[in-house]
């Protein structure tokens, strides 16, 4: 029975985990309401705004801001999420492991090469659910600060009304929020620079997650061997008993860092763009706070797939560190942003003249 079940799963091919995402994570977006579209006059709405916004974050990063966004649902949002997320995702995927082949009738060695193939369809349960849920809340690929594969700008046109209708705001101001917010993200997510510098902080901390994984297969491996594969059909939830998030470390604290500036700067531009355009909105800063603090969970789920965590003092530590810079310099100082040297450092969030003088003095800059 074991050797043709573990004959199956070799047959579904090195992207069985891929496919495993997708459909549940899809089935998860889809949720109860069938996940509508959102009304055509919405949707116009928001490319009407989104020429105008561009504008304002074209003049403050002096680089050309394409106009054009695409108005979706969850399910879209939700199949861009796997699409972005799936380069830095794949690390984590027991590639390249060599399964011996095992003598006929030797159980063990049979359980312990399905508890290798079966590994990386955890990695894709657990891939599908937090993209499932990432965009149940999320109002687009801003939430995450993560480098992307395109200059894809997509924004979920029904959890922006709801969010409005939650705490009755107006709709513009809302849609002007979250245009800028997610044409800032666009912009700096995509440049080679940077990029190329959260590409190289997420290796370590994907390490880190990574290396639970192993510890997830290694205790599916034991379970299987001690014959607790009955208590695992019935309980799902065990196989997860015991395992933690990475601690803190010199990689978490550095990838925390730079996802938190990115997260407070996308903020400061969108809420300064949105001012400028409708002016002061004091109800909608306290509506993002607390959405932030009460409704953010799936974001949560996201960001902790890859490392980072979302919430604790590196963010209050970020909004301090983009807040002195423009009352000093403006928030055009963050063009640095745009390069592979800008991102600030663990140290330099508190410090943030230390990192105002090194990008200032850079060769690239």
């Amino acid at each position: 029975m074991f050797g043709d079940i573990f004959s199956l799963l070799q047959q579904q091919g090195p992207d069985a985990w891929y496919q495993t995402a997708s459909q549940l994570a899809l089935n998860i977006a889809r949720g109860d309401d069938g996940d509508p579209n959102a009304q055509p006059v919405e949707r116009q709405r928001l490319e009407e705004l989104a020429p105008l916004v561009a504008r304002h974050v074209d003049a403050l990063f002096g680089v050309a801001v394409e106009a054009t966004v695409e108005s979706g649902n969850r399910s879209t949002l939700t199949a861009a999420a796997l699409e972005q997320w799936r380069p830095l995702i794949t690390p984590m995927v027991a590639t390249g492991a060599e399964l011996a082949n095992s003598p006929e009738g030797d159980a063990n060695d049979v359980m312990a090469q399905m508890a290798n193939v079966i590994g990386p369809l955890f990695v894709g349960f657990q891939m599908g659910s937090v993209a499932g849920h990432f965009s149940e809340r999320a109002w687009s690929l801003a939430a995450l600060p993560l480098p992307r594969v395109n200059a894809r700008r997509l924004l979920v046109v029904n959890n922006l009304a709801h969010f409005a209708s939650e705490w009755s705001l107006e709709r513009d101001e809302v849609y002007v929020f979250a245009l800028a917010e997610e044409f800032t993200a666009s912009l700096i997510l995509t440049q080679p620079g940077t990029s190329d510098a959260l590409r190289a902080l997420l290796l370590d901390s994907v390490h880190e997650v990574s290396a639970l994984q192993g510890h997830l297969m290694e205790r599916l491996q034991t379970m299987m061997q001690q014959g607790e594969i009955n208590d695992l059909m019935s309980d799902p939830s065990a196989f997860l008993d015991g395992i933690a998030l990475p601690d803190d470390s010199p990689a978490t604290r550095a990838i925390n860092a730079a996802a938190a500036s990115l997260l407070a700067l996308f903020s400061a531009v969108a809420l300064e763009v949105t001012e400028a355009i409708l002016g002061p909105r004091p109800a909608l800063v306290e509506a993002l706070k607390r959405h932030r603090l009460s409704d953010a969970r799936g974001e949560d789920a996201a960001a902790a797939l890859f490392g980072i965590s979302t919430r604790g003092e590196h963010h209050d530590a970020a909004q301090r560190f983009v807040e002195t810079l423009r009352a000093e310099h403006s928030l055009k100082i963050f063009d640095a942003f745009l390069r592979v040297d800008g991102l600030p450092s663990d140290d330099e969030l508190e410090a943030p003249t230390a990192w105002f003088e090194r990008v200032t003095n850079s060769p690239l800059a």
